[in-house]
């Protein structure tokens, strides 16, 4: 796996990489003429949503960068102050709205850190196979729209294809493609079929294919590698230092991920391994992400072959909602319906931080609790918003063209940037 990351790196890139930047600087700090702003976005199709960026330009090459964000600011934590925690579930869809099942758990697991709760092996299985998919299908779009954004159109038309399939299984798990909402603090709003777990398995074969397939498009494609390799390095201290976290840095050369460093959902039980860059390069974050679809696809293996039996949901008949069979023939089951559904689970008094490792690095929910079924205060850590903290330190030095390279690699969504 080592030699993946590094076959095609050189071994003078990072400091080449410093090395421009520093005379850069040296030349033009003595120079005293007009420079130019340029608005890129929040309507430029690299911008992978509604990013603005307010570039200064000496000519083509950026003298400063400055991101700026909210465009698609819902409010979405102080809604959460205002309805019962299984209400907030359909919010979490909206953050990272290419990996949506990956959100739900999260929030779950979240509010289950409060409750004590801790569920089922069963259930645990199924959230890590929904975690997994949403992996893959996050990172195959953002590889194939990285590869359209400099110019590799075939490779997109390679990925979509198959992240149609995880929405055809989203289907099948939840009702829903696109906005799951499948999970629910304690549980799932269903089990999954034997038939949904044969589907994954058989995506698993068809989608290591396409894998291949694309590695061999892009990884020794001179253009692609041209466009990436030396372009919008960081550096391990710069990554730590600026909070960037998942596959952004991972490809600075720091081996952390949530499911190794601080296990949940039973991820201890499974055999994987956490690819690492050297350089820090576009072209690192790129490998990384291709490894970890092929690690991804492992765990689902591992996971759907010895899924276990039993119930998927905790059993807590105060917070828990009974069997719809029963709440149409008995009136206390109906009763009992009622009062969960209106007045939400009751948590108890305190405070907590739960982080899981999401397509784009860690997604944390802090919640702060009085008591009761609605939150006092929710803070969401949102990768993203962070992941882009480091563009007025990454942009400066860099020509125009290569602010699609560096955008695409950091591999944003701004639904989970601005919330």
């Amino acid at each position: 796996m080592a030699d993946t990351l590094q076959e095609f790196e050189t071994p003078d890139a990072a400091t080449k990489a410093a090395q421009a930047l520093e005379s850069y600087q040296q030349k033009t700090d003595d120079l005293v003429g007009e420079k130019l702003t340029l608005n890129m976005g929040p309507s430029h199709p690299a911008t992978h949503g509604v990013l603005r960026l307010i570039l200064e330009l000496d000519g083509e090459v950026i003298s400063k960068a400055e991101p700026d964000i909210g465009y698609l600011h819902r409010g979405d934590e102080k809604l959460a102050e205002n309805m019962q925690y299984n209400q907030f579930v359909p919010y979490t869809d909206r953050l990272d709205y290419l990996a949506p099942l990956a959100n739900n758990v999260a929030y779950a697991c979240a509010v289950e850190k409060l409750m004590g709760w801790e569920l089922p092996p069963r259930g645990q299985a199924v959230r890590v196979i929904c975690c997994e998919l949403a992996r893959i299908s996050a990172h195959l779009l953002g590889v194939g729209c990285y590869a359209m954004d400099v110019g590799a159109m075939t490779v997109f038309l390679y990925t979509f294809t198959q992240r149609e399939t995880v929405y055809d299984l989203c289907e099948q798990i939840s009702g829903a493609r696109f906005t799951t909402s499948y999970t629910r603090v304690g549980g799932q709003t269903r089990d999954m079929s034997e038939d949904t777990i044969k589907g994954v398995l058989k995506f698993c074969d068809e989608v290591s294919e396409v894998i291949e397939e694309v590695d061999k498009l892009l990884s020794r494609n001179p253009i692609f590698i041209g466009r990436t390799q030396d372009v919008g390095f960081i550096s391990k201290d710069d990554a730590i230092g600026y909070g960037l976290t998942g596959p952004n840095l991972r490809g600075s050369g720091v081996s952390f991920d949530m499911r190794k460093n601080h296990p949940y959902l039973g991820y201890e039980k499974y055999d994987f391994d956490i690819p690492v860059g050297k350089v820090g390069d576009c072209y690192d974050r790129y490998l990384v992400r291709m490894e970890e679809m092929r690690q991804s696809v492992g765990l689902l293996r591992q996971v759907c072959q010895k899924i276990p039996k039993g119930p998927v949901n905790i059993t807590d008949p105060k917070a828990t909602l009974p069997d719809k069979e029963r709440v149409l023939m008995s009136m206390e089951e109906l009763i009992h319906h009622f009062i969960v559904a209106t007045q939400g689970i009751d948590a108890p008094e305190g405070e907590v931080y739960f982080a899981a490792e999401n397509p784009k690095g860690e997604l944390g929910f802090y919640i702060n609790s009085k008591g009761g079924g609605v939150p006092h205060r929710l803070k969401i850590r949102s990768p993203s918003f962070v992941n882009l903290s480091i563009l007025p330190k990454l942009l400066p030095g860099h020509m125009i063209s290569d602010v699609v390279s560096i955008l695409g690699s950091l591999d944003f969504v701004m639904g989970e940037c601005d919330r």
